[in-house]
């Protein structure tokens, strides 16, 4: 079967009815590497049509209805696209509704976690970012915008404490990087090699454990955090990554034990991709975080 529009049953065109707001970033202009990202979240638009809506246990959630708001639409001027994405993802958070954000290059996470800061602006926020690479340096290619630059941008703001970020899959750095992370240990940080090891339950654990007493959590999912033998489609790839079943794992548990509230996925790109294997598995994380939301709705009624 092929549903005639993206998203298909979960597919609504009114904001207000919507259970969660979706909006596609597709720049990729702060790559160091190869292009693409601009094309994922059309493809990824494409192959829902097929994807019915049911996560890999069984549990449907064709009833969660999810607006797709479309694309901020790229723009010449940097500054001025990413405050249009800034002020665009703003509206969406300010519903209260959960989000979900499809890149694009990882660099589009500065604007979109500078509007989710902006929204609670009195309250702690933690950030989840899975990823091969920190994306912590200063500047990068003589700019720091540049998606090797998205988490330090996030530290600089005054509601995002070094304290309240977690980086997981980590299995690339450069010297700058691991100088920041010694100067700021309080960082939490769980390498690939660590979670081959440990295991994804006790990760999970330890990282529940970690944001007790926070209310307000960004997970950013750039998909180079699998290895690139479930993930060959992205600009820059680093072998001994998670496998797909390791990160389904922790993003659905994380997804049902912490208050996340926005999600986005970038990196994904589908010219360097073989077969659309890297825009079916981001397709497939994307479902079950839309398969954890709907279970969330269904126990606020039995709350409420």
């Amino acid at each position: 079967m092929k549903y005639p529009h993206p998203w298909g049953e979960n597919a609504t065109g009114e904001m207000a009815a919507a259970d969660v707001l979706l909006m596609a970033v597709p720049f990729d202009g702060a790559v160091s590497n190869a292009k693409g990202a601009a094309e994922a979240p059309d493809r990824m638009r494409e192959l829902s049509r097929i994807l019915p809506p049911v996560t890999e246990e069984g549990d449907c959630f064709g009833e969660l209805k999810v607006c797709d708001v479309g694309d901020v639409a790229v723009m010449l001027d940097w500054q001025r696209y990413y405050k249009a994405v800034e002020k665009k993802a703003g509206e969406l958070i300010a519903t209260g509704k959960p989000c979900v954000f499809l890149g694009g290059d990882h660099s589009v996470t500065i604007p979109l976690i500078t509007a989710f800061a902006s929204a609670y602006p009195d309250e702690k926020i933690g950030i989840i970012h899975f990823d091969s690479h920190p994306d912590i340096i200063s500047e990068y290619d003589g700019h720091g915008w540049s998606h090797a630059c998205t988490q330090r941008r996030a530290v600089e703001l005054n509601n995002v404490d070094p304290e309240g970020l977690s980086f997981v899959g980590l299995r690339s750095f450069m010297e700058e990087e691991l100088d920041f992370f010694d100067e700021h240990p309080e960082i939490t940080l769980y390498k690939a090699r660590d979670v081959y090891l440990q295991g994804t339950a006790s990760v999970v654990e330890q990282l529940v454990e970690r944001y007790q007493g926070y209310r307000r959590i960004y997970l950013t999912l750039d998909i180079d955090v699998l290895d690139p033998a479930y993930a060959p489609g992205t600009g820059t790839p680093e072998a001994g990554g998670l496998s797909s079943r390791e990160l389904m794992e922790m993003v659905r548990a994380l997804m049902t034990r912490l208050p996340i509230q926005v999600v986005d996925l970038v990196e994904v790109s589908p010219p360097l991709d073989h077969s659309n294997i890297t825009s079916w598995a981001a397709l497939k994380v994307i479902y079950e975080v839309f398969g954890v939301l709907f279970r969330r709705q269904l126990n606020s009624l039995k709350e409420g």
